[in-house]
């Protein structure tokens, strides 16, 4: 490809963001693609030291808007210096959370105001969107049992969490751009190889 292709996996915790951003790499490399799977907030030097901070379970008393422009910053940063590079010499990014979590977690679940927050990312990245997004949807008790509950966002309410939820799936329904929603409380295997034909299906060729 002349210029790449970016994909972000999206879902709330307990999804298999992780798991399934590795498999979908190990997939499209066995395709011939240069892949560079990354994650957020973090994915640089300077973002992962934000993301120490966001991520924090002794951090009690983070303003929800300092944790908003926090989780922007850390996205600025992260899109300047790896994404965009990334995908200039043509490589297919795989990115673990990107805009629409902290449009669910900041602006939904936090209630901020899911069109400010968004519209502070995209002013962040300079509207660096992605080209496809996969929502990785299980219910929340579901996405509750597979969490360690270690961190500062695993540690929210239920009710938090069932908030994050439902914020993607209205995000997804809204949506104009391609994107595809999967269950994934389905088997492994049988979720990564849904994930791998739907990106087979529109990733350009080679």
């Amino acid at each position: 490809m002349s210029t790449g292709f970016f994909i972000a996996i999206e879902g709330g915790e307990g999804a298999g963001k992780s798991t399934h951003s590795k498999r979908l790499a190990a997939h499209l490399e066995s395709r011939g693609y240069e892949v560079l799977v990354t994650r957020e907030p973090g994915g640089t030097p300077t973002a992962e030291k934000i993301r120490g901070i966001l991520l924090d379970p002794e951090i009690t008393d983070l303003p929800d808007r300092a944790e908003a422009l926090l989780f922007a910053a850390s996205r600025a940063d992260h899109a300047a210096n790896k994404i965009r590079p990334a995908l200039a010499r043509g490589a297919v990014v795989i990115c673990d959370r990107y805009i629409d979590s902290s449009v669910a977690y900041q602006g939904a679940a936090r209630g901020l105001g899911v069109d400010y927050v968004r519209q502070l990312s995209e002013w962040a990245t300079e509207q660096l969107l992605p080209d496809f997004t996969i929502y990785l949807d299980v219910p929340t008790e579901t996405g509750g049992e597979r969490m360690e509950g270690t961190d500062r966002m695993e540690i929210q309410s239920r009710d938090f969490h069932g908030r994050v939820h439902q914020a993607f799936r209205d995000i997804a329904a809204a949506s104009q751009r391609p994107h595809v929603v999967i269950d994934a409380t389905a088997p492994k295997e049988d979720v990564a190889a849904l994930v791998a034909t739907t990106i087979d299906a529109v990733i350009p060729p080679r």
